[in-house]
């Protein structure tokens, strides 16, 4: 059960923090469905960085310092990727979702052309010093005693760094953007632009400023994901968690608890096609491996996920309170 819950956590993370970068970008009025896009991009830059690091002895000892700085590094390149959708979506007023769609289709192919031309692989697999363990390496893991209580080591023991960082990101975001006069215009902006240029709020700039916001998390999650999830490598690929973060900002009615919830669901059904053939539960002194015992294809787990998102969005879309303005290019003559 521990494993379970442990693991659980790992792939809720990212899901986390990129469903709260789409509510930004769409609280502001921009709909940003290049989620996946700036995932991969933001990803490759912190594998990229990753491996360009970890050829200095200096940051090969250490290695929280060298997490830190490829999430930093990440992070800022997911923020600047998405200005591309900020320009086309505020100065050339361009449709945002073929926008968003554009990005998603550049994203791979930056990161794939740069693969081919600069390291001539098929695939390149970043040394992210990630060991499946946490014993030899602590590259983004804090290892601590196993025998504290339950709780404590499904949040503690052999956790990864960064998921404490995503933690304390979404909450002081999350406060931030409802309790503060700045939070207060930029949700202004995706619900009636017009009305709050008419109190002097420039809509442009806090526009750009949800957007970049988004792009930033997106580009740490992306990150997160590479080298927690997927176990350090970079490939072109996110998995399509860009994606299903959408769904969970969707079904989280584009508030911080609703997407809290909906992260910690999919991520659960997320992990249980990794990890269905290692669940067992003890009967009459026996370990029995309940999922594995049913000889279903492990498509079958990694089809669940996508399955439960659209019923769950068949049923709760008429619920859905999107912002009013998100996706309509803002004119200062409209009314």
């Amino acid at each position: 059960m521990i494993f379970l819950l442990q693991k659980t956590l790992i792939f809720t993370i990212p899901l986390l923090i990129v469903a709260l970068a789409g509510m930004y970008a769409e609280r502001s009025g921009i709909i940003n469905i290049a989620l996946d896009g700036i995932m991969i991009f933001g990803s490759f830059v912190g594998a990229l960085a990753a491996y360009l690091l970890r050829r200095n002895p200096f940051f090969v000892d250490h290695n929280q310092l060298t997490f830190l700085i490829c999430m930093l590094i990440a992070a800022i390149a997911g923020a600047l990727f998405s200005l591309l959708l900020s320009f086309s979506a505020i100065n050339l007023k361009a449709d945002q979702t073929i926008g968003g769609t554009a990005l998603n289709m550049l994203a791979p192919a930056v990161a794939l052309f740069i693969i081919k031309v600069f390291f001539s692989k098929d695939m390149l697999e970043m040394e992210m010093a990630v060991d499946s363990t946490g014993k030899t390496r602590d590259f983004g893991y804090v290892i601590l005693n196993e025998d504290m209580n339950a709780v404590g080591r499904v949040f503690f023991d052999k956790a990864y760094i960064s998921t404490f960082i995503a933690i304390a990101l979404f909450i002081v975001l999350s406060v931030w953007i409802y309790k503060t006069k700045t939070g207060l215009r930029l949700r202004a902006c995706g619900e009636h632009p017009q009305a709050a240029a008419s109190v002097g709020i420039d809509v442009n700039r806090m526009r750009y400023l949800g957007t970049t916001v988004s792009g930033a998390l997106a580009g740490f999650g992306g990150y997160i994901y590479i080298a927690t999830v997927a176990n350090g490598t970079a490939s072109g690929a996110v998995a399509g968690m860009g994606f299903l973060a959408l769904a969970i900002m969707i079904f989280g009615n584009w508030k911080p608890l609703g997407i809290a919830f909906g992260a910690l669901l999919f991520g659960f059904l997320k992990c249980l096609g990794v990890i269905y053939d290692q669940l067992s539960v003890t009967i009459d002194g026996k370990e029995v491996y309940f999922l594995k015992e049913l000889n279903l294809p492990m498509y079958f787990y990694n089809l669940i996920p996508y399955v439960v998102v659209l019923i769950v969005l068949a049923f709760t879309s008429k619920k859905s309170r999107a912002p009013k303005a998100e996706g309509v290019p803002y004119e200062k003559g409209m009314r």
